[in-house]
């Protein structure tokens, strides 16, 4: 029998003006934990959350206060990136620690069951971090978007798995997932029914004689920041009704990016999108804050490492368009694409509180924390098959950093790569059948929106800048390439879905 839980966020009251956690949650902090030494993990990797869309980030008419409040009880990562700015590859970083020249996921994946590119085992024979948390003795599970290959049927490490059964589509009404491969029809809202099944998770976690003295892995992954912008509960929205939407920029399509592939018009539709994307981010945190409250009914807040984050960003306006690395033809790594939330909060593990990291970081830089705070040392074979270029960031959030960190960020969105460093960004374009774009260089410092491109005409300096972050884009993929998964010989590779970019080339002149 289907389920039907689809008025209750409807009847749900408006979502609280305060960061502050629920009175649940503040009881468990002057509660000493009963859990593990190690300490559980609870991911909250939500797609098309754009880092500009968040109230702990400056946003000031959007609210998500239970987000902020894992700020303010921890760090917030102010330079978190994707490893590219699309769905699939960027969770496919997360998971495995590697780029998508290693892991060889280059763009989202076609959702019909019936296409090759679902059936394909994109993942098969890489560890995943559910495997090594498993193998180290964890209770693993993912409620939520998967998006790596076959949604139906649980995937290596995972104990538990509530998923889609086909499609992430729609938000709300009949919906089907797949509860640990089995089909599961039901209707209502799809966070719901993720925030019930994690809440699920963590109950049997704590009443099976089997599991409870385990600590846990937890991956929740909503969708309702995704397109279409469309079926948010009607009081969210209305919270939204007399929003400026202040916060979004207002600067044109600039040709040097290409093709618009996504155009925003700022009419009656496009001012609604923005109230349902901004009512998405408000819902998601309405859900978050109940595996929260959950969590802490067992008193076990303190004793878990809590994450929030995206895959990667969105522009919902900026730059005159709408989503994210795959709006323009050819592909952008425009900062609204690749910037993302990344905030983190665990008490007992000595996590600063209230503490602003400014390092640049990404999701194979999340993989190897995660790891690192629950003790999971690679040995020498596993660790050089992984090969990741992600490195721990657990001593910054301490406050205790042991080594320097890495000032640059270096992103891939298929035949494209981009390096980012002390305020200058590169964007390197391969062909594809013949078929290239121009490279572009932008000077963020002078022109933060991104608007000319200098790479044909460099002065002096921004070629000597120029030459240097080319030399570093070579250095790094000659390292972190597997063959066969290079994103510079896509024409041997599967392809994920027919909307690839490199496969629709638009004008290639700037």
């Amino acid at each position: 029998m289907a389920l039907n839980r689809r008025n209750l966020l409807k009847a749900a009251g408006a979502v609280a003006g305060s960061g502050i956690l629920s009175s649940a949650i503040r009881a468990s902090e002057d509660e000493k934990a009963k859990g593990p030494t190690r300490p559980n993990l609870l991911v909250f990797l939500t797609d098309d959350h754009a880092q500009w869309l968040q109230q702990s980030y400056g946003n000031t008419e959007v609210q998500t206060p239970t987000m902020a409040s894992i700020a303010e009880r921890g760090v917030k990562m102010s330079n978190a990136y994707t490893p590219c700015p699309v769905c699939s590859p960027a969770r496919a970083c997360f998971l495995t620690g590697r780029m998508p020249s290693q892991h060889g996921i280059h763009d989202w994946i076609d959702e019909n069951p019936d296409s090759s590119a679902y059936k394909y085992p994109w993942l098969k024979g890489q560890k995943l971090i559910s495997e090594l948390l498993k193998d180290a003795g964890y209770h693993t599970g993912l409620v939520g978007k998967w998006h790596c290959g076959n949604d139906r049927d649980p995937q290596p490490g995972f104990d538990e798995w509530f998923t889609f059964w086909a499609t992430q589509w729609p938000h709300a009404g009949e919906l089907e997932f797949s509860d640990n491969g089995k089909r599961m029809p039901a209707d209502g809202f799809q966070s719901d029914f993720f925030s019930e099944r994690a809440i699920s998770f963590l109950k049997s976690h704590y009443s099976d004689m089997s599991e409870h003295h385990k600590p846990f892995f937890l991956f929740v992954g909503y969708t309702d920041t995704h397109r279409p912008h469309n079926q948010m509960p009607d009081n969210l929205v209305a919270e939204y009704k007399d929003a400026t939407f202040r916060d979004i920029s207002t600067d044109p399509f600039a040709k040097v990016h290409g093709t618009p592939l996504a155009p925003f018009i700022n009419d009656v539709k496009g001012q609604e999108a923005r109230q349902q994307y901004y009512a998405a981010a408000s819902l998601i945190d309405r859900e978050v804050r109940k595996v929260l409250e959950e969590l802490a009914r067992h008193g076990e807040l303190d004793n878990t490492l809590v994450i929030y984050t995206g895959d990667h960003g969105l522009n919902a306006g900026q730059h005159g368009i709408w989503e994210k690395g795959n709006g323009t033809s050819p592909q952008n790594f425009l900062e609204e694409s690749i910037r993302v939330s990344c905030m983190l909060s665990w008490p007992e593990g000595g996590i600063a509180k209230g503490l602003e990291c400014d390092i640049p970081v990404n999701h194979c830089d999340l993989f190897e924390t995660l790891l690192d705070a629950a003790g999971v040392s690679l040995d020498a074979k596993t660790a050089k098959e992984i090969n990741s270029p992600g490195h721990s960031y657990l001593p910054h959030l301490r406050g205790k950093p042991a080594a320097p960190w890495q000032d640059r960020m270096i992103c891939e969105y298929g035949n494209a790569r981009m390096a980012r460093q002390n305020g200058y960004k590169l964007v390197l374009r391969y062909p594809y059948k013949g078929v290239q774009w121009p490279n572009e260089f932008y000077d963020l410092r002078t022109d933060p929106r991104e608007t000319t491109n200098l790479y044909s005409n460099p002065t002096p300096e921004h070629a000597r800048i120029i030459a240097d972050l080319s030399k570093q884009i070579d250095e790094f993929f000659a390292v972190y390439t597997v063959p066969g998964h290079d994103g510079m010989q896509l024409e041997a590779q599967p392809t994920p879905t027919p909307a690839a970019i490199w496969l629709h080339p638009g004008p290639a002149t700037n």
